[in-house]
């Protein structure tokens, strides 16, 4: 009987190399180009695996990818770090149901406040406390490393070139695709 080691990853069927998968498209799909299908699949299995890279850094703070995404957003406003939940829930392309439970989770936390806007009394203000701030900052710290050794093997120059053409990628997509900035269903 098999023994697994701790901290081992499962055995199992592993996922195919890139070639391999392109080559098993080809087959199916004679018309596929394989250039563009190589880029589009790398940055896919890249986006999953940070994904999940940057979960686990945010499960050793304590907190989730959707705590995260408020502490973000309340971090972009910039000082003082406030916003309606209605905007939040419009930044975030949440409903204001899910927006709600959200930063009920996150307030009973400690990572931000609710109160009464003074000088709108029907107004609700969410506000990144001191303990949101850290917690922001301490994840901001990891993903800097993180993200420095991911792309340790290319000089600056290529650091450079790769960014400028992720961003016009990026700009193609958010001209064809306006909408997509949101969800299309809630995570909550």
């Amino acid at each position: 009987m098999p023994t697994e080691t701790p901290g081992a990853p499962l055995s199992g069927p592993q996922e195919p190399t890139l070639d391999e998968q392109i080559a098993a498209y080809q087959r199916e799909y004679g018309d596929l180009d394989p250039q563009v299908e190589k880029v589009v699949s790398a940055l896919g299995r890249l986006n999953r695996r940070m994904n999940v890279a940057y979960g686990r850094q945010l499960a050793d703070l304590g907190i989730s990818n959707a705590e995260w995404e408020v502490l973000k957003t309340l971090v972009l406003a910039g000082a003082p770090y406030r916003l309606g939940p209605g905007e939040l829930a419009k930044r975030l392309g949440l409903t204001p149901a899910a927006m709600t439970h959200r930063i009920d989770r996150m307030a009973a936390e400690g990572l931000v406040t609710r109160d009464r806007d003074e000088n709108n009394r029907v107004r609700v203000i969410v506000e990144l406390t001191d303990d949101g701030r850290t917690k922001w900052l301490e994840a901001m710290r990891m993903a800097s490393t993180f993200e420095e050794d991911l792309l340790q093997d290319l000089a600056g120059d290529e650091r450079a070139l790769l960014g400028d053409l992720l961003t016009r990628l990026l700009r193609r997509v958010e001209h064809d695709q306006p909408d997509a900035g949101g969800r299309l269903t809630d995570l909550d």
